[in-house]
Formats: C-alpha cells, structure tokens, sequence
C-alpha cells in the first residue's frame, strides 16, 4: 500500500540519531521542559527568523495560547477560514472569542481578503490566516487590512514548516504565529507537540507563562493552564529540524513530478502563488467523480486522502450559530472535488509513477465508458 503519508519512513530515515536524542532524555534527570526545550525553541527561532520561539502541547494549543496573550477572550471575535483543520476554530472557541468564518480563493485554498470587509465588526480583534497545504496566503493583502482595521495577525502555519514569501520564512510575519508539530507534519514529532513564535518578548513570555498555570516563580500571575511541551519530542524535532529543508526540497521535486506527468487530464492541480514558495505538506488535486477515483486508486493500492471533506461551517458542532460570510461558495464547492494525492520526503519515485500511471488507467477507463 502506498500510503498518503507515513512519519514511519521519516523515523526510520533518521532513526539512528532520534534514538540516540530519545536515550539521552531518558538517561536524564529532566523529562519536561528542560534543555532540550529550550535549545529546540532557539534553533526553531533561528530557522524562521524571529527572536523568540515557545514550545508547547501541541499546534491548538499553540493557537488558543498565542491568542490569549493577545488578551482576546468572551465578547471578542476572530476571522479565519472554514476551509481549514476544525482545530483552528477550536482554538479560538477555547478562549471565549466567537470565530467568524470566510470563503476562500479557489486557486490557492486559502483565505480570500476580499470578504475580510464583509465580516469585520467592533468586535474583532485578530485575524488568523491559515497557511493551507504549505502555501502562503496573500499576506500583503491581509496585513494592510489589519493595519486599516488595527487588527492583530496571527499565522497558523501549522502546514507550512520552512515555507517562505518574498523569501522570509512564514511564522515571521504575524504579531504571533502558531505550528503544530503532530507526527505527519512537514516537522513532525512521535506524539504531539507545538511552537509558537513572534518577534515580541512580552507576548512570548506571556505564553510561557500560560502554558505553565499562568507562573512567575511558580505563582500564579493569571489563569494558566498545563501546555508543557516534553523533553522527548523536543530532542526528536531538533534531529529532525536539521533535516527539515532537504526534506521539503523532496515534497517539492515531488510535486514538481505530480505537476509534469498530470498535465493535461481532467484535473485542477495545485497553483503556486507568486513571491511564494510552498512546502508541500499535501498536494491536493480536484476532480469531478472524486468517490470514484479515490476507490480506483484504493483497489490499486494507493492511499489517497481529503483535506478536508466538510468545512467547519457545516459541522454539526458549528453549523447554524457560527458567523460566515454570505457568500461561501468557493469552500462549498471544492470539499466534494478535493484530493490529497500521496506527498512525504521518503516517498520512492517508482511509488510516484504507479500513482500517476494509475490516475492515467483511471481516466482511460472513463473514455472507454464515454
């Protein structure tokens, strides 16, 4: 089976230095954050270019925090997608705020700043511009609309380890963006973890604080809560963040594969905003019999996934008291057409062809049917 993505290939490919980091934690005395924590939190701070990076439970975690450092709470709104991981508008529900929902562009997946005006109210505070799939969003758009509206931007670039726009990586350009370190991520832990990073100290002293019961000097300053990040999947996202460019430049070569070889079939396939260089933590594709193809390439042995099949807006836990936009259609229409063709650093080009020669059977088999 090829699978859609496997963070065992990746242990396996630096598993004699994972297990060497993971025994000299356990050799330790210190399992919660200690020095690997803190070393992973400077080297992570270096590679996106802020001056402060914070480790915590895991990439909602990241989000609710980083926005209650921000101070938003009850009465508070924050506009984001639908089109996104639910644990986005999770997080934001977590603090109190209402999350307000907009549509999407529908060549990149991402928020569409054209609808931010139709949503923005008194109540808003922040906005959060979801990197989807290891693509930026159209961050000067966004950013002069938060300047207008006195707005704070906060990134989730939980999808987007490494990706850059106008060359600066992303997770550098909010007042505090977010990441999830979950094990199939472009920098993936063995268990859960997050970082939050920013370039003001007293927002990431504030989520220091918040991720450890709100402590100074172990007193509570203000309400916490426990969103320790481990010393175990600190020292394994620090071998594997050395890694972590080299492993996008394959997600690249691998698209760029996908890209050349799918040309010209019944496909929308994945467009590269200008000024922007993508990760590729999925390549998603649209078609029109999604059903159909997704149980062609399972009976050929090919795992292919949907991220995701239902915006958050229609969910039964949000649907008809959460706030969107009029218009959301584009986010309507391409969760029935999407899916996320196998992508990960490991995968063989041999695997890659059967892929793409079985989507190739698969719409042979339909002219034959025409």
């Amino acid at each position: 089976m090829i699978l859609c993505a496997n963070p065992s290939a990746q242990f396996q490919s630096h598993q004699a230095e994972i297990e060497e980091a993971a025994l000299a934690v356990m050799r330790s005395n210190r399992f919660v954050l200690g020095d690997e924590v803190n070393n992973l939190e400077q080297e992570f701070a270096r590679y996106i270019g802020t001056t402060e990076a914070v480790g915590v439970a895991n990439g909602t975690d990241a989000i609710e925090l980083a926005l209650r450092a921000l101070d938003i709470g009850v009465g508070d709104e924050v506009i984001t997608v639908s089109h996104t991981a639910v644990a986005t508008v999770a997080a934001i529900e977590a603090t109190g705020a209402q999350a307000v929902l907009v549509d999407i562009e529908p060549q990149y997946y991402t928020l569409a700043p054209s609808q931010l005006k139709t949503v923005v109210s008194s109540k808003t505070k922040a906005i959060i511009a979801v990197h989807l799939y290891g693509q930026a969003v159209d961050l000067e758009a966004i950013i002069d609309f938060c300047k207008e509206y006195e707005l704070f931007l906060v990134e989730d670039a939980s999808q987007a380890h490494g990706a850059t726009y106008k060359e600066k990586r992303l997770g550098s350009f909010g007042d505090i963006s977010c990441f999830s370190c979950y094990p199939t991520k472009n920098l993936g832990a063995i268990g859960d973890a997050g970082l939050v990073t920013t370039n003001n100290t007293e927002l990431a002293s504030k989520v220091r604080m918040l991720r450890e019961y709100g402590w100074k000097n172990r007193v509570s300053e203000f309400p916490g809560r426990n969103s320790r990040l481990d010393e175990l999947q600190a020292a394994i996202l620090r071998v594997k963040l050395k890694y972590l460019d080299e492993d996008n430049e394959k997600r690249r070569q691998l698209a760029e594969y996908y890209i050349k070889h799918l040309t010209g079939l019944p496909i929308q396939l994945p467009e590269i905003r200008s000024k922007a260089e993508s990760v590729f933590h999925l390549f998603v594709i649209q078609v029109e019999q999604r059903a159909d193809m997704l149980n062609y390439l399972r009976e050929h042995g090919i795992q292919a996934g949907i991220h995701y099949s239902m915006p958050v807006h229609q969910q039964p836990a949000y649907k008809k008291r959460i706030r969107t936009a009029k218009d959301m259609h584009i986010t309507d229409l391409i969760v029935k057409k999407i899916i996320s063709l196998p992508i990960y650093p490991e995968l063989a080009f041999s695997d890659i062809d059967k892929v793409v020669n079985t989507i190739k059977e698969y719409f042979g088999k339909q002219c034959e049917n025409c």
